[in-house]
């Protein structure tokens, strides 16, 4: 079997699986978030944060719960880092230091999981399980919570009522999560992956270019398990530094599709969810062909680029196999590549520095149009939704009528919150990276110059601000500078946007729904869809493609 066909049809595979998942699986959530019972387990979580989970809340309540959340984990999750050398299970590592501390907790907490150190050689089990893998649950039923506020806002009528966060919140722990991430992780364990406490072993003899001699200190770990709710809830912070190339986290061509389709079903679902929350499934439908359509499209350009023959080296290895493992081939390490960036994963099973200039470009496009397609788990659904809100206004200035998204007029109130929101992160990336490059210190630390070394900082803060942790791999990102403005990247790349979001459901919520007349724009067809996939791919192009065309475009056109 050639490598592309093997590409194809692992694709193809990908594609029945998640086929499969998203009516049960978009069905299961809509009633989490619809119901009013609680489980004993979380009224018992209930009475230990002093949360009345059947208070509903407007958006300025519900905004609050998620801010006071997210400061209480930054700041366990710090002083976690900075006590762990008087932890148990600690392999000896010593207290992670401030900055790269700080940098880890906002990391975690924003859902990005951006990793300036090496995770087997700087964290021991306790900071691993009890920090980091918490952090992979609640930082994704975050994302989640907000998403359904927002989709409450276009379902209700007159209220401004949201919902309740904490409700929200620890539903899509205990009832989303934790069973998924239970199921994926048995899965995991059976096909290879890792799952212990073990300590540091040392291990040779290697060959050292000389003959057999020196070794390697392996450390183990409860990889399957945080592995597991990495992919499920789109956080993709490694165990290893190797991320998902280790073959601990991901040991055969089978786990990485699982992996794959891990990241996947969620975002995907979620656009069931809303078709059903909304009354209107055909609505969901309409949002997973704008970015399934996307997704595909991807993948198509990258397998292209990075199966295009040129030169006998490529044509011996079957494509551009530098930086890809050998077990998953150029067709795995494609759909993984712009899986983890279209998502908010960051997850990596190949070194994306190593793709060719127009594969790379296409890991940061990905990332740049605000992952959306499918994103992350609820960010990219309350995304896309934004996208919509900017799609319908441009429809309503061409054909001179008040644009309407289900049953909602967007006002002038509506589309400066929508204008705010994809306005935010283009700002933090193309600011920071300009003074990045504009600074003496901050380029010592690229591998590379010329195109290629711009690529480096532009990749890091595109994936910072966008919340994807994913990496070019080839800059040093451990020093003061990095640690200090990736953080801020994340931090307000992640929650600004989330103020708007909830200021634009609670801005809807309080509206009536006005009737369909023979002039609503028809948000359930074909022809919307493709407006949105447009509007998306031309607002995108307009704001990074001079930043694009200084990095990997530049490098793809000289190779």
């Amino acid at each position: 079997m050639g490598p592309v066909l093997a590409g194809v049809l692992q694709l193809l595979a990908l594609v029945g699986a998640l086929a499969l998942a998203w009516i049960p699986l978009g069905d299961h959530m809509a009633r989490v978030y619809s119901s009013d019972r609680h489980w004993r387990i979380e009224k018992w979580i209930y009475r230990g944060i002093g949360a009345d989970p059947d208070t509903r809340m407007r958006w300025t309540a519900y905004l609050r719960g998620v801010l006071a959340f997210s400061a209480a984990g930054v700041l366990f999750l710090y002083l976690l880092q900075r006590i762990q050398g008087v932890l148990p299970l600690s392999l000896g590592f010593k207290a992670i230091d401030p900055d790269q501390a700080f940098n880890t907790a906002v990391s975690f907490v924003t859902n990005t999981d951006w990793q300036s150190y090496y995770g087997e050689q700087a964290m021991g089990h306790v900071v691993q399980t009890a920090g980091l893998a918490v952090q992979n649950f609640v930082s994704a039923a975050v994302g989640m919570a907000v998403a359904v506020a927002l989709v409450r806002g276009f379902a209700s009528s007159r209220s401004g009522e949201l919902g309740n966060f904490w409700a929200d919140m620890v539903r899509g722990v205990t009832r989303i999560l934790l069973p998924g991430a239970f199921v994926a992780a048995i899965v995991l364990i059976a096909c290879g992956v890792i799952q212990n406490f073990s300590g540091i072993h040392e291990v040779g003899q290697f060959f050292d270019g000389h003959g057999l001699g020196g070794s390697q200190q392996w450390n183990g770990g409860a990889v399957a398990s945080q592995e597991a709710v990495k992919e499920l809830g789109t956080n993709g912070g490694g165990y290893f530094n190797a991320n998902s190339a280790h073959p601990f986290e991901n040991p055969t061509p089978f786990t990485n599709l699982f992996e794959i389709f891990l990241m996947l079903v969620i975002p995907f679902s979620l656009t069931r969810t809303f078709g059903v929350m909304v009354g209107s499934v055909r609505q969901g439908y309409a949002i997973l062909a704008t970015m399934a359509a996307i997704w595909a499209g991807f993948i198509a350009l990258m397998m292209w680029t990075e199966f295009a023959h040129h030169g006998p080296a490529f044509q011996i290895a079957g494509g551009a196999m530098e930086g890809k493992e050998v077990r998953f081939g150029v067709g795995g390490s494609s759909i993984f590549a712009v899986s983890t960036t279209l998502t908010s994963t960051g997850a990596v099973d190949s070194f994306h520095s190593s793709f060719t200039g127009l594969g790379g470009g296409i890991t940061m496009l990905g990332m740049m149009l605000g992952e959306i397609a499918p994103g992350g788990t609820g960010s990219g659904l309350y995304g896309m939704l934004i996208m919509a809100v900017i799609a319908v206004f441009i429809a309503g200035l061409m054909v001179g009528r008040t644009p309407e998204y289900l049953g909602k007029k967007i006002g002038t109130r509506e589309i400066k919150l929508a204008a705010c929101y994809i306005l935010v992160t283009p700002a933090l990336v193309l600011v920071l990276t300009a003074a990045a490059m504009a600074l003496p210190t901050p380029v010592h630390s690229m591998t590379d110059s010329g195109a290629h070394g711009f690529s480096e900082i532009l990749y890091a803060y595109t994936s910072a601000a966008n919340n994807n942790g994913s990496a070019f791999a080839g800059l040093n990102a451990d020093t003061q500078w990095f640690n200090t403005t990736l953080g801020l990247a994340m931090l307000l790349g992640r929650f600004l946007p989330i103020v708007f979001v909830l200021a634009l459901a609670g801005s809807l919520g309080r509206q009536r729904p006005v009737p369909v007349t023979a002039g609503t724009l028809r948000t359930e067809k074909p022809l919307f869809t493709g407006l949105l996939v447009g509007a998306i791919l031309i607002i995108t192009g307009l704001t990074y493609f001079p930043a694009l065309a200084l990095g990997p475009l530049a490098e793809g056109l000289a190779s």
